[in-house]
């Protein structure tokens, strides 16, 4: 399974974008694109993968599913996280996964 920054080099390069032509696609908060040195640091796992706001954009730009970035990131998905859930609800949910996980080696 490839890392964050391995996961976006390899799709960056088979949309045939350069890392300052994506750079430019993926907008901060604040309003300004990413620097293609930053984009450059993720893709060689030199920076800890970006929060939800960036993650959402390269995977819309990158046509990778969220779901996918997000594991690749060590996250959840916003909609995957509940405040509220029971400790044994959390424990059903991480046997649930594993159960998936485990037949897609099989």
């Amino acid at each position: 399974m490839p890392t964050f920054g391995e996961l976006i080099s390899e799709k960056r390069k088979e949309a045939g974008l350069s890392q300052k032509e994506l750079a430019t696609k993926i907008i901060k908060e604040d309003g300004q694109a990413i620097s293609p040195q930053y984009l450059n640091d993720l893709e060689h796992d030199r920076r800890n993968p970006p929060g939800e706001h960036l993650i959402e954009q390269f995977a819309k730009i990158l046509k990778i599913a969220p779901e996918r970035m997000y594991y690749s990131a060590g996250e959840f998905p916003p909609d995957a996280k509940c405040e509220d859930a029971t400790e044994q609800q959390v424990v059903e949910a991480f046997k649930a996964f594993r159960k998936v996980i485990d037949r897609k080696e099989q």
